[in-house]
């Protein structure tokens, strides 16, 4: 198997030079720069972050990444689609409102930001992959429409694929709402009736009234009205909505490949993951957890399967950092070596969207990583 080139640089600097400068650097010795931007449409795919969440991207990073494809003629816009879960990001008046609150501005980025899948997460384009798993793919039209596209990827723990990274910010983050129902769908939450207290926040945030707290103070699911989005899993603060995953975490994974497939399929695509507050769980969150590891560095890469991989290894050789979640739950465990999205959402196998990858031909698992 061929081996891709993965670019990294730590997060040390100096007077003369910032993170933001380490961060050009990275990209133009990965060779972004090979890319023809001249008077091209470029989707920066990122996460707006949830407000209430503050471990989401800081936008001064996309606001660097913008000045250097606007020095290279290109019309770039920052883009995310809607949610599937109730939130501040589940229509676009709604997640204009929360990205701008959380910095994702044009004054502050230096350009526009558009939600890929519309006012109501329906404005999407089928784009026919014909793979396992998925004949055609519902990726929002602003995304779709545009001629390249670029990833910046918080790089973090997430309670459905183990961790989110490049694969999961284009293949789920992409995908209009209706792809976001077909990649969830498979998964289904249920209630562990002993912890739950009756506190009514997984009813309060179910999108699709399908959670209602009963006469006998528990959470009760109806599954005519599940969609699987695990909102309820995300909320609940005592363990009690608890997903049954019947393998579905492994097909979940390798659904979202697929849909990252269709994202760069037949248009030059560059990825950037950033491996710093990794929290244990998605920015989707209005709230994040202490990071389970100290800040690692920037990364970068023209193969999304070998950056997702290269920065999941780089966290295996991390320590644990005391007092996260991972540390307190293992006894204090340095867990140097370990798979620590494994240990802090068990019923995952984020594997699968890497193994994936390499046999729908998206990228590579042999990676070489070059330290700038």
């Amino acid at each position: 198997m061929e081996r891709s080139k993965v670019y990294f640089t730590n997060l040390r600097t100096r007077p003369s030079v910032n993170l933001l400068k380490k961060l050009e650097t990275l990209v133009n010795k990965a060779g972004i720069g090979r890319i023809d931007f001249e008077k091209k449409l470029v989707a920066v795919k990122i996460h707006f972050g949830e407000p209430g969440n503050l471990a989401y991207l800081r936008p001064n990073y996309a606001a660097r990444i913008i000045s250097l494809l606007k020095s290279k003629g290109a019309v770039p816009f920052l883009t995310d689609s809607n949610t599937l879960y109730s939130g501040r990001r589940s229509n676009a008046p709604s997640h204009l409102e929360a990205a701008f609150e959380n910095g994702y501005n044009p004054l502050a980025t230096g350009c526009p930001v558009i939600i890929a899948d519309g006012i109501k997460g329906t404005e999407y384009r089928e784009v026919e992959i014909n793979l396992e798993l998925c004949k055609s793919a519902k990726i929002g039209s602003a995304i779709t429409d545009a001629d390249v596209i670029i990833s910046m990827n918080h790089f973090k723990g997430h309670e459905l694929t183990g961790f989110g990274g490049a694969l999961k910010n284009l293949g789920m983050g992409s995908a209009s709402v209706g792809g976001k129902l077909f990649l969830h769908s498979g998964s289904s939450p249920h209630i562990y009736e002993k912890n739950c207290t009756g506190c009514r926040m997984c009813e309060k945030y179910c999108a699709h009234d399908a959670v209602k707290v009963g006469r006998d103070k528990i959470a009760h699911i109806d599954y005519e009205k599940c969609v699987g989005c695990g909102q309820c899993v995300a909320v609940c603060q005592y363990d009690s909505a608890r997903v049954t995953w019947q393998n579905s975490s492994e097909t979940v994974c390798k659904r979202i490949t697929e849909y990252a497939y269709a994202v760069v399929k037949d248009k030059p695509s560059f990825h950037i993951n950033f491996i710093l507050d990794v929290s244990p769980n998605c920015d989707c969150w209005d709230v994040n957890d202490y990071p389970i590891v100290p800040d690692i560095g920037f990364a970068a890469s023209f193969d999304p399967v070998a950056l997702d991989k290269a920065c999941a290894d780089l966290v295996m050789k991390a320590p644990a950092l005391p007092g996260s979640i991972i540390c307190e739950e293992n006894n204090n465990d340095d867990m140097r070596g370990k798979d620590k999205f494994q240990h802090a959402h068990p019923d995952t196998y984020w594997q699968s969207g890497i193994e994936h990858g390499v046999k729908t031909g998206l990228g590579s698992s042999e990676y070489e990583l070059i330290t700038v």
